[in-house]
């Protein structure tokens, strides 16, 4: 006979949730027998404090120990994971001491040992009371005929409390899977919220995990950055040059052409040309090969010098800072001379770039119109937002009639 699916996978959980519950029973009253010693013994001598100092004494020296204990029972036999918390500081000072212990709350671990335990293993013992109950009622029976307590002689006996006890027996089992399950998700819950890492830490650890990811972005976005400007530079540019030297070529070495011929020819040197200019810019403006060569001051010194407008550079690097940190460093000088060429109309800019610790604090300065506002959806709110990406801070003083300030504060610490 096919035994049906749901019931087997009820069978399989009852037994799994049942053997969970069972082997929680002695790692939960292994404080008891040294709180009923320490019970006794302040009974006796009136020495209640000792009713209490001897189980927290116990669950300070033993909590590693249960704690693995219970940990390893959660996660092998229903397969819940309760995360560790925070390792103990290496370095014993009270700072760190005090960080510690309002990080991971070691308090919340002798609660569960120490008052929560007994009373788990109190709800574990009545549902293998119930497991053991539903097991001999099923089987009664058995049990009339292989135990003399003359019950096959009592014909009213063996015709009505045997199937009671035996109606009694399958519905305490048919109800074993879900109160084996309940008892064993309320004892997870409690485990991961006590003997887990507190809410805080989870926090935490979360953000830690989202700046990594983040940086790891932002890492893989320049590097893809870098790729694509390599490859302009060295595949789509050069067919560019090429086209335009041939071009050149041909209107240089033959003079014979028709004139509508040469005009179109010239034509599309010009054109060539200008596209090669155009992609030159774009390729520095994606990221200049100088500033991964060179670093961030000659790559700055290139860029004062393409500006139309007079450019005061200082740059004071203690040592080269992080990749991404040159290149938002860099776009942000570069679109700020951008704006004050194109629309501040200024006369002159002065840049100033410099290492203060762990901070790289970049100043941008024109003497233009004002009134640039970063709020407003330009090209400053996108510069805005790729400083926040490093965690930096930006700035922008511009009032009507200027001077116009753009002030950014990278974290720079490798």
């Amino acid at each position: 006979m096919t035994i049906p699916a749901g019931l087997s996978r009820a069978v399989l959980r009852a037994r799994r949730d049942t053997g969970f519950l069972a082997a929680g029973v002695l790692p939960h009253l292994a404080l008891v027998p040294g709180w009923a010693w320490a019970a006794a013994t302040a009974a006796r001598t009136g020495n209640w404090l000792l009713a209490v100092s001897v189980p927290a004494a116990l669950v300070l020296l033993g909590s590693p120990v249960l704690t693995a204990v219970q940990r390893a029972r959660y996660r092998v036999l229903i397969g819940v994971g309760v995360p560790r918390a925070a390792a103990a500081p290496e370095q014993w000072a009270w700072a760190s001491i005090a960080r510690w212990l309002a990080a991971t709350r070691p308090w919340r671990k002798i609660g569960y040992h120490l008052l929560l335990g007994p009373l788990l293993a109190l709800l574990e013992l009545l549902v293998l009371a119930a497991a053991a109950a539903g097991l001999a009622g099923v089987t009664a029976y058995a049990w009339a005929w292989a135990l003399p307590t003359g019950i096959r002689q009592d014909w009213f006996g063996y015709l009505t409390q045997l199937p009671a006890y035996t109606a009694a027996g399958l519905l305490l089992l048919c109800a074993l899977p879900w109160t084996a399950r309940a008892a064993a998700r309320a004892e997870a819950r409690l485990a991961s919220g006590l003997l887990g890492p507190s809410q805080a830490q989870r926090l935490q650890e979360r953000v830690d995990q989202l700046a990594v990811s983040r940086t790891d972005l932002i890492e893989a976005v320049d590097a893809e950055r870098r790729r694509i400007e390599r490859d302009l530079h060295d595949g789509t540019q050069q067919r560019l040059v090429s086209l335009a030297v041939n071009l050149g070529l041909a209107i240089a070495t033959r003079p014979d052409l028709p004139s509508d011929a040469r005009e179109v020819i010239e034509k599309a040197h010009l054109e060539a040309k200008d596209a090669i200019a155009e992609l030159d810019d774009l390729v520095r403006g994606l990221h200049p090969a100088v500033l991964e060569d060179r670093g961030l001051d000659a790559a700055l010194s290139g860029l004062a010098a393409r500006t139309p407008l007079p450019v005061r550079l200082r740059v004071n690097l203690e040592e080269r800072v992080a990749p991404k940190v040159e290149s938002v460093a860099y776009f942000v000088i570069s679109e700020a001379l951008t704006n004050a060429t194109k629309h501040a109309n200024a006369m002159r800019a002065e840049v100033t770039v410099r290492q203060v610790g762990e901070v790289l604090r970049v100043r941008v300065t024109d003497d233009g119109l004002g009134g640039a506002d970063a709020s407003s959806g330009t090209g400053l709110t996108g510069l805005a937002k790729r400083v926040g990406s490093l965690d930096g801070a930006f700035r922008v003083s511009s009032p009507v009639g200027g001077p116009t300030t753009i002030t950014a504060e990278l974290p720079c610490a490798r």
